[in-house]
C-alpha cells in the first residue's frame, strides 16, 4: 500500500505520518463534503487534504472513475452519495481501530503487571 507522507495534518491521536491510500481518499472526500453546493475546485480539494497535483490528480481520478465524487461545469467537484457512505464507513473502521489499539495497551499494561507480581 502506497504511503504519502502529510504535511501539517495528524492522525486521530494526534500523529503525524504517511497517510495510506484511505486515508487520502478520506481527506480528498472530506474537503469535497465539506464545501458550498456548488462544488469544490481542484486547487481546494488540493491544500485541503495536503496533496500535491500529482497526487491530487491521480486519486481524484480513481474517486470519479469510482463514483465517489463528480464533476460538474468541468472545474466543480462534489461528493455523491456513495463518497458519503465511504466517509461513514471509513469513520466507523477508524473507531474500530482505536477500540483495538486500546484493547492491546491494555493487555500489554496487563501483563507486564502480572510480570512485575512475579519479581
Amino acid at each position: 500500500m502506497e504511503k504519502v507522507k502529510s504535511v501539517g495534518l495528524r492522525d486521530a491521536d494526534g500523529r503525524r505520518g504517511y497517510r495510506n491510500r484511505l486515508e487520502i481518499v478520506r481527506d480528498m472526500l472530506s474537503v469535497v463534503s465539506d464545501t458550498s453546493p456548488s462544488g469544490s475546485r481542484k486547487t481546494h480539494i488540493m491544500y485541503g487534504a495536503c496533496l500535491s497535483h500529482k497526487l491530487l490528480s491521480h486519486y481524484l481520478e480513481k474517486a470519479l472513475r469510482t463514483g465517489l465524487v463528480i464533476c460538474e461545469r468541468g472545474t466543480f467537484y462534489k461528493i455523491t452519495e456513495k463518497g458519503m457512505a465511504y466517509l461513514e464507513l471509513y469513520a466507523d473502521y477508524e473507531g474500530n481501530c482505536r477500540e483495538i489499539e486500546r484493547r492491546i495497551t491494555l493487555g500489554r499494561n496487563g501483563e507486564e503487571t502480572l510480570g512485575e507480581m512475579l519479581l
